[in-house]
Parts: structure tokens; sequence; C-alpha cells
């Protein structure tokens, strides 16, 4: 059973209606104000400077662009291995590096010639020659050098006419011939101030041709130094007949 008390709804009526309206507009600025900027003291400014809480240092990089470059290389690389194409990638060329590896050492056990199956395959001399047993006492100069020649091996050509030099100034007495010395030591021991100069010459050919390995020397090239030993030779006898 619900029932009212006489007089209380009157009441709390009255309360509502005594409580104060709200604007719903915002008050406006009061600009006739002025507005104060108000600044620490300087001691007090000292004061903070001071504290390591308000030290701000700037930290630089000290990695250079080249530094940089390759960090966002590595970047770029872990990125795109992150990504199931580039594992897979990843995977198979560490197996294809293996075989490779593999390979390689296989052929190498075998001793087969890598050069004539992936360049170009190394020349052969037309014509057979030991450098290791050479006599130049013994040698028949005329006749090896004109098949050198006469096969286009004008590298081998020009080591024979440089070691018909060397026993042609033996002969002479001019230097004293061993087959341990350099050709510096034959340069060196050469008193003859009038064929220093041409010897000079003569062996920095020689020994760009021979140790250069210029397998591929033109006959227009080889006559440069086949000329240079001509004219030797013909200063060497000139000097012989003046003795």
């Amino acid at each position: 059973m619900c029932c009212s008390l006489p007089g209380v709804g009157q009441r709390l009526e009255a309360s509502r209606s005594a409580k104060p309206a709200t604007s719903l507009y915002p008050l406006p600025t009061d600009r006739n104000a002025s507005v104060v900027l108000r600044a620490p003291a300087p001691s007090r400014l000292r004061e903070l400077r001071q504290q390591r809480e308000f030290r701000y240092v700037e930290v630089r990089s000290e990695q250079s662009a080249w530094d940089l470059f390759w960090t966002q290389v590595g970047r770029w690389i872990s990125d795109v291995l992150a990504t199931k194409a580039g594992k897979v990638v990843w995977t198979y060329g560490i197996y294809a590096l293996l075989v490779v590896a593999l390979v390689f050492v296989v052929l190498k056990l075998l001793q087969v010639d890598l050069t004539g199956a992936f360049g170009r395959a190394p020349r052969r001399n037309p014509l057979l020659y030991d450098t290791a047993t050479e006599d130049i006492h013994a040698l028949d100069f005329d006749t090896l050098i004109a098949e050198a020649e006469t096969t286009g091996n004008y590298r081998l050509a020009v080591r024979l006419g440089y070691l018909l030099v060397l026993k042609q100034l033996s002969d002479h007495t001019l230097i004293e011939w061993q087959p341990e010395k350099t050709n510096h030591d034959f340069l060196r021991e050469l008193k003859a101030s009038s064929l220093r100069a041409a010897f000079r010459e003569l062996t920095q050919q020689f020994e760009y041709v021979w140790y250069g390995e210029q397998e591929d020397l033109s006959a227009a090239h080889y006559a440069i130094p086949h000329n240079a030993r001509l004219n030797f030779q013909r200063q060497l006898a000139t000097i012989r007949h003046a003795a």
C-alpha cells in the first residue's frame, strides 16, 4: 500500500527550483585586464642552471655517412630475410654456396685445369724448351731463335736472344757467367761504360717480356727487343775490334 505525506511533494519541488541555473554559454573574456609577465629572479635562474637535472646535452651521432649507409643496408637485408620468401632464398643460397665450394675442392684434388674450364685456356709454347737445363755455352742459338720466330713464339725468341748476348759478353770476358747470378749481377759486372746503357735497356725489355708472361707478343712488338739486341751486338763487335 502506497501513501504520500502531505506537503512533501511541494517541498521537493521548491528545493529544485531554488538551485541556481547554469548558463549554456561561456562567459566572455575580460579584455580590459592587462597580463603581467612574471620572470624568475636571475639568482634563481643561475641556481636552476647549475642543477644536473636541467643540463640538457644534445647527443650527436658518431656514425659517418658510410656507416649510416651500411646500417640502412643491414636493416633492409634484415627486413627482406624476415619475410617468408627471404628465408627460403637464404636457406637455398647457403646450400648452393656449400655445393660450389665442394665442387671446387673436388676439382682441385683431381688437378683439373680450372682456367680452361671457366676462362681462357693457358697458352702453350709451340716450341718445347726447358729453361731449367739450359747452358748458354751448349745451345745452338741460331737454330733455336730461328725456330722460335718461325713458330711465332716471340717470347721464347726474346729469351734466347738475351742469353746469346750473355754468352757473347762471357766469351769476351766482360762478365763471368754463372747460372745462379741475376741479370742485375751481370749489369754490375759490365765495366764497359759504352755498353752499360744499351745492356740495361736490353735487360729491361727481356724481363718485361719473359717475367711479364707476354705470351701473345706480336711480331711488331717483338721487333723492338730484336732490333735492340742487334744494335747491342754491333756495339759489342766494335769494342772487340777496337781492343
